[in-house]
């Protein structure tokens, strides 16, 4: 499991139609967002690989400028199954 989440910065004039795309992106959620286009999202992965993809999808959504990650937490769950045996 990886669960992260960034600040990504849009343009104000294409804040509506980035955030819709956002909204559309599987395991991406947008939890806060401005005027001045700094929208706040989290993602979640099963995969540390696809979550790296997703990131860079991100970027490829018109109106983004950049994306900053804040927090990543990564869990392996087939560590901690083998734990609780």
């Amino acid at each position: 499991m990886n669960i992260s989440s960034a600040i990504v910065y849009i343009a104000p004039s294409r804040l509506e139609e980035a955030c819709a795309v956002l909204g559309s992106m599987s395991g991406v959620e947008i939890h806060a967002r401005s005027a001045e286009g700094k929208v706040v999202v989290t993602l979640e992965d099963d995969d540390t690989n696809s979550a790296a993809d997703r990131y860079v999808a991100l970027h490829g959504v018109p109106g983004v400028a950049s994306v900053a990650m804040v927090y990543q937490y990564s869990d392996d769950e087939s560590d901690t199954e083998e734990q609780e045996s």
